[in-house]
Parts: C-alpha cells; structure tokens; sequence
C-alpha cells in the first residue's frame, strides 16, 4: 500500500469546470477524502450560489471545511491554510488520500507551496481610505498607485481586484517591502508533496455557455429566495460572505432599483468575468498538469494520480 502521508491531490479549475464531480471520482478511486479549496463554501446558508455539493452530490465522500463558519465571521488565507493543514495531517493518519478541490487560486497556492509572508495588522481607516480612492477615481488609477510601489505585483494583480491591489499596497506601504521582494524572499517549507491537476475547458465558448447554464439552474433550485433570507441577517454588512458572487448581484432587485432578469444577467457577466481571472491566475502557477474537461476527464486524472503515486 502506497503510505499517503504528507501527499495530496489537488484539482483547479475554472468555476463550473466540473471540479466537485472530479473530485469524487477520485476520492472514490483513490480511497480519499475531500477538503473544500473554495473560500465561500465554508459559510453555513452559502449553499445554492456557491454551488456547494448537497448530501446527495457528495455520494458519502467525507468533505472537509463546508459548513463550519457563521456568514459573519471572517476567513482569510492564513484560516484556510491552517484548517486544510490540519484536515491533511487527519485524512493521511488514516491512511487515506486527501483531494483538495477548489477555484479560489490563491488559497491553494499558499498552501501548497508552505511559502510563510512577513505580515502587519491592516490599519482599517487606511484601508477604506484606498476603498474610497478606488471608488472616486477608478480601479485602474489605485492599481497605478500599486505600480509606484511594486510594479511587478501590479503586473499580477488585475486592476479589478481592488480587495488585492489594496492588500499589495499595504505591505508595501506598512512593510516597507513590496509584496514582491517579500515573496522571494519568504522561507517555502513545502507542508506536503502535491499533484496538481488542472481542468480546463475545451475552449472559451463552452466555458461561458456552462456558466449560463449553471446560473439558470441555481435560479430554479430558489438562489433568489437563498439571497434574500442571508441578507435579512446582515449579509451585506459580513466581512468576508458578502464578497461572494452570486449575492450582492441581487441586491438592487431586492432595494427595487432593477428587474430579476436584469440582475440575473448580471450574474452571468460577473461569473464569467470570474472564470476569466481564475484562468489568468492559474495560468501564473507553477507545476500544473493540465485535464481536459471532458467526459473521459475521470479516467484521465485517476491515471495521472496513479502514475504519480507510484513514483513516490
């Protein structure tokens, strides 16, 4: 029997890639447990809009870190990296194969390299003074703010993800070391040894259309109503949950200041524009083995897992 300790599979992907039915086949096949690698899933109520495998779905694979936060508490890199580490060294103590699945990139790559980044406590007034410069003069003239500082952080953080432009800004402001110098400079005790499995679609289109698809069917299964109940308690006010997509879209329906099919569509933009970023920042990472979305994906991965066992 291969000893499991300290190794772990890791499937990415792109949302609506097909990641949690992967990652069932081959928790199944490879006698594995799986740990949840997305950022939202671990909310309680979050069930619908992050797409978060039910019972049934689950097909009696244990799935660790799902459902072990209230939305008002906050989550962080430095929470998931010390919860999954943890939910690892139990799944290999009992002789099992951990299988991280998830599309939150930069969670996963955190983990997985063990790299450890010099840290200071935020100063909260300075930070709603970025949110407020990023809302008076624009995204892309705070991400230039960013570029003074640190122009090879700025050439990976897209413009639009103000949450990380800010984050890169305060270490290099408050450190006194740009995010990148840190980085390179920070000690990777790689935690375990990992394949990572990457599921790309055949192409852009099919990508989209699975998104569209996707958002119609969390329509139909009550999001609306799931919305609306999390945001009678204080979604929009939680530090972390209301950052989810699929959320905050439907806000101006609920205030009144727009149509159902007008925040709907919404939501499809945002979530494709998602996708887009998730496949520029896997497309950054290092080590990844790339599996065709595909019907034969399964048979695919558990060959690649196999082959990469055996080397171990």
């Amino acid at each position: 029997m291969i000893d499991m300790k300290n190794k772990v599979i890791v499937i990415l992907g792109p949302t609506a890639s097909g990641k949690t039915g992967l990652g069932i086949r081959l928790a199944k096949a490879l006698n594995g447990e799986i740990i949840s690698g997305d950022s939202m899933q671990v909310y309680k109520g979050m069930d619908i809009g992050t797409a978060k495998p039910d019972t049934a779905e689950r097909e009696g694979i244990p799935h660790h870190l799902i459902d072990i936060l209230d939305i008002s508490e906050k989550f962080s890199v430095a929470s998931f990296c010390d919860l999954a580490a943890k939910a690892v060294e139990d799944i290999c103590s009992r002789g099992k194969t951990p299988v991280i699945v998830g599309g939150t990139g930069m969670y996963i790559e955190t983990l997985v390299s063990g790299r450890l980044y010099e840290t200071e406590t935020a100063d909260e007034e300075k930070r709603r003074e970025y949110q407020r410069f990023a809302q008076e003069n624009g995204a892309l003239a705070l991400h230039a703010r960013l570029a003074e500082l640190d122009p090879v952080s700025a050439e990976k953080i897209h413009p639009n993800n103000i949450k990380r432009v800010i984050r890169a800004i305060e270490m290099a402001e408050m450190g006194g070391s740009a995010k990148s110098v840190l980085e390179e400079n920070s000690v990777a005790r790689k935690p375990f040894e990992s394949l990572m499995l990457y599921l790309t679609p055949a192409d852009r289109e099919t990508m989209y259309s699975r998104i569209n698809k996707r958002v119609d069917i969390m329509m139909e299964m009550g999001l609306l109503d799931e919305v609306k109940r999390l945001d009678g308690m204080g979604l929009r006010e939680t530090p972390t949950a209301s950052q989810a997509i699929g959320y905050k879209e439907f806000f101006p329906f609920i205030d009144g200041n727009a149509s159902l099919e007008e925040c709907v569509e919404k939501l499809k933009q945002h979530t494709r524009n998602y996708a887009k970023r998730q496949t520029t920042y896997f497309g950054h990472m290092a080590d990844l083995v790339p599996v065709c979305a595909s019907e034969n994906s399964g048979e695919t991965a558990k060959r690649i897992c196999e082959q990469w066992l055996k080397t171990l």
